[in-house]
């Protein structure tokens, strides 16, 4: 098995120091870069890792590789020293750019609704992003089976559509306060879903993660959906606090 140093030495990625428990490094691609910070569980038995990739909200782009990991980081550093080792990553989408393509319009009472195209070419930030999961699906160190996409809020929107991009990658879905359209939901099928989001969203409504379940639901997918009475748009503190989601997420394999 190749050693997780590679992901330093490549030629497409140009690392930097390490802060706290998540080091800095970059993916490239062309003229443009994917900051992220990566977490591995450093064992000795040389089989490959279960690999998470985490996508933040729209609070958090920009270029400083620091603000993607405001949530979710600890849950995941804590799972993998406690008891799942794993390859965590937090890429940072440029503050110019989205996830996922999306349009979002405020109507006359105040009231946010979201649009989801399907067939456009992915936002600048998909295409590293896509190009980025691949890269990482092609190193040995890496568990192909499992392999792990969530996020929140515009993450959420981005963890949707990256599963639908990229259909054979990903064991299991975690999307947070999101939404999105999937087209072929056949394609999807052998990728576990499990949706979270507040009833009292009034940031992105709760009927995108409702009606996207439910559509996968009756498409024969494998679906969870989570909804929290009381919860804003912050689902993702009572995401984390499953107790399930876990063991939920690392026992998915394709």
């Amino acid at each position: 098995m190749g050693s997780l140093s590679m992901i330093k030495s490549n030629a497409q990625i140009s690392p930097s120091n390490i802060d706290s428990n998540y080091k800095k490094a970059y993916f490239i691609l062309g003229q443009d870069t994917l900051p992220y910070r990566i977490y591995a569980s450093y064992t000795t038995s040389e089989e490959p890792l279960p690999l998470v990739i985490f996508l933040h909200g729209s609070g958090e782009r920009g270029n400083n590789n620091n603000d993607q990991l405001s949530h979710g980081a600890d849950w995941l550093y804590n799972a993998a020293i406690t008891k799942y080792p794993m390859i965590a990553i937090f890429p940072q989408c440029p503050a110019n750019s989205y996830w996922s393509n999306v349009e979002r319009i405020v109507d006359s009472t105040g009231k946010p609704h979201f649009t989801f195209t399907s067939d456009s070419v992915p936002t600048k930030a998909m295409k590293l992003l896509m190009a980025f999961t691949k890269y990482l699906y092609d190193r040995q160190y890496v568990d192909v089976r499992q392999i792990y996409i969530g996020g929140l809020s515009m993450g959420g929107m981005g963890t949707v559509e990256l599963v639908r991009r990229m259909p054979k990658m990903f064991a299991a879905a975690f999307p947070i306060c999101g939404g999105g359209k999937i087209t072929q939901p056949r394609k999807t099928r052998k990728t576990k879903w499990w949706f979270f989001h507040g009833a009292k969203d009034d940031i992105v409504p709760p009927e995108n993660s409702i009606e996207l379940a439910e559509y996968l639901k009756n498409h024969s997918n494998n679906v969870r959906i989570s909804i929290y009475p009381e919860a804003n748009h912050n689902s993702w503190d009572s995401a984390f606090a499953e107790p399930d989601l876990l063991p939920w997420l690392f026992s998915q394999k394709r």
